[in-house]
C-alpha cells in the first residue's frame, strides 16, 4: 500500500478548520468590497520569466520551478502581485482606471516552515492601479487597518516607511548602486538583530553604522520624519509622508501608525511607501499584512507603465495568531438544524421540509440513513448542530413537529413550522 502522507510545508484542512478559514475569508472579502474593490482570478502557473522579471535572487531560490510536458519553463506563483502585473498588461484595454482589485488565492514558496508560515499558503491581496496620489496610499493603509480591526478583535499597529527617502539617503552616501542588497539586508533587522545586520551590511558597504543610525525611530512620527529628511534631504517621499500623516490626523486614527525607517520590504519592485502591520496582542508572530507602492512593476510587461499600490494579508499567519489568542469560533458544520430520518422512504418529503427552512436562510441538513433517534442525536451533536427536527412517521410534511434541543437534551412537541423558524 502507498503511505498516505503530505509534503512538508503543505496541509490538509478538516471541516472544522476549513469552516473557520472560509468564514475569515468572507469577512475579509466583505471589507474589501465595502471600499469598492472587485475580484479577479489568474492561473497558478506562469512562465518563469514572468515571475522572475524583477523578483531577485531570493525569489529564484524559493519558487517551485519545472519544465512542463511541452518543454516550457514554468513556475508556481510565489505571490499574487507579479501575476497581477502580467494580468494588467494583457487586459489593460478592458479595465477602468483607477482599477481596484482583490484576489484571494494560494501561492507557493519553497522556504523553511515555522509557526504561521508554510510552503503552500493563502494570500488576500488588494491593490489600486492607475493612481499615484497620496489618497490611494492612504486608502490602502485604511483598508489594512479597518479589515484587521474587524476580523482580529484587538488593536492593530501599522509600521510604514518610504523607500524614496531611504534611496535619497543612500545617494548622499554615494552607495545608491548597492541599494537593493542594502534594503534586503535592513529588511531582516527585526529578525536577526542589530549586530548581525551590521555584520551583513559591512559585507556590502563601509557605511553600515550610518545606515543603522538612519533606520532608528527618533521619537514620534513627526520627529522621525524630520530626522530622516535631515539625513536624506528634502524629497517627494518626505512630502508624501507629510500628507498621509495629515490624512491620519484629520480622521483621528494616527495612533494606529508608526513611522519606522527600518521597514524596507525585501522584494525589489517596491518604489515608494512600504508598510507592515502587526496585531498588538500577538507581535511575536510577525507581520500579518504588508505591501507598498510599485510604480514600475507593470512596465516590465507593457509599454504603458501604471502606478500601483497594494497590500496582502497573510491568511495563515493571521489564523495562527487568532487561534493563539482564542479568537476563533470553532464550527463543524454550517447547518443550524437537521431533520431526522425516521422513514427511509420519505427522503423526498424531508428535503421538501428542509427547503422551507433554507428559503428562510436557515441552513438545514437532512439525515440520510434511517437509524434509532439516539444515534441521530449523537450524529447531530458531533456535527455541532443544536436543533434536530423529528417529523411524523405517517405524515412527514404535516404539522405538528417535535424539535429536539440537543444542548439541553429536551424535546419541544406540537410545533408548527413557524414556531420552529422563531426558535432556531
Amino acid at each position: 500500500m502507498i503511505e498516505a502522507r503530505v509534503l512538508k510545508g503543505f496541509r490538509d484542512f478538516l471541516p472544522s478548520d476549513e469552516i473557520v478559514r472560509r468564514d475569515l475569508i468572507e469577512k475579509i472579502e466583505m471589507s474589501f468590497r465595502s471600499y469598492g474593490f472587485v475580484p479577479i482570478d489568474a492561473p497558478a502557473l506562469e512562465y518563469t520569466e514572468i515571475l522572475l522579471g524583477k523578483g531577485g535572487g531570493e525569489t529564484e531560490k524559493q519558487i517551485y520551478r519545472f519544465t512542463d510536458h511541452g518543454g516550457r519553463d514554468v513556475a508556481l506563483r510565489f505571490d499574487l502581485t507579479v501575476p497581477f502585473a502580467r494580468f494588467l498588461a494583457e487586459h489593460h484595454s478592458k479595465l477602468d482606471f483607477p482599477f481596484k482589485r482583490y484576489h484571494i488565492s494560494k501561492v507557493w514558496r519553497g522556504e523553511n516552515t515555522q509557526r504561521g508560515r508554510y510552503r503552500e499558503f493563502m494570500q488576500c491581496d488588494f491593490d489600486t492601479i492607475g493612481s499615484d496620489s497620496a489618497a490611494a496610499d492612504y486608502e490602502i493603509l485604511h483598508v489594512m487597518r479597518n479589515t484587521l480591526l474587524s476580523v482580529a478583535g484587538g488593536d492593530v499597529e501599522i509600521r510604514l516607511n518610504h523607500r524614496g527617502i531611504f534611496n535619497s539617503f543612500l545617494t548622499r552616501l554615494g552607495i545608491q548602486e548597492k541599494s537593493e542588497s542594502i534594503l534586503r539586508t535592513v529588511d531582516k533587522l527585526s529578525k536577526i538583530g542589530r549586530d548581525k545586520c551590521q555584520e551583513l551590511l559591512l559585507e556590502i558597504t563601509g557605511e553600515a553604522k550610518k545606515i543603522l543610525e538612519f533606520v532608528e525611530i527618533k521619537g514620534g512620527f513627526d520627529d522621525t520624519l524630520y530626522s530622516m529628511t535631515e539625513a536624506a534631504g528634502p524629497s517627494a517621499g518626505s512630502e508624501r509622508l507629510k500628507l498621509i500623516r495629515k490624512y491620519m490626523l484629520d480622521e483621528g486614527i494616527a495612533d494606529s501608525f508608526v513611522l519606522d525607517p527600518s521597514i524596507t520590504r525585501g522584494l525589489d519592485y517596491y518604489t515608494g511607501i512600504v508598510f507592515e502591520s502587526f496585531l498588538t496582542d500577538m507581535r511575536d508572530i510577525g507581520s500579518v499584512c504588508s505591501g507598498g507602492r510599485y510604480d514600475n512593476l507593470v512596465g516590465l510587461y507593457s509599454k504603458q507603465p501604471l502606478p500601483g499600490i497594494g497590500s496582502s494579508i497573510g491568511l495563515d499567519r493571521l489564523l495562527a495568531a487568532l487561534e493563539a489568542l482564542g479568537r476563533l469560533e470553532s464550527k463543524k458544520s454550517y447547518a443550524k438544524t437537521a431533520i431526522a430520518c425516521v422513514d427511509k422512504n420519505s427522503g423526498g418529503a424531508y428535503q421538501a421540509l428542509a427547503e422551507i427552512l433554507r428559503k428562510d436562510g436557515i441552513p438545514c441538513e437532512v439525515f440520510l440513513e434511517e437509524e434509532k433517534l439516539t444515534k441521530q442525536y449523537q450524529k447531530a451533536e458531533k456535527k455541532g448542530i443544536r436543533w434536530l427536527i423529528i417529523p411524523s412517521l405517517q405524515n412527514p410534511l404535516n404539522e405538528p413537529f417535535t424539535l429536539r434541543d440537543l444542548s439541553e437534551r429536551k424535546d419541544r412537541e406540537g410545533l408548527e413550522i413557524n414556531d420552529i423558524r422563531g426558535i432556531i
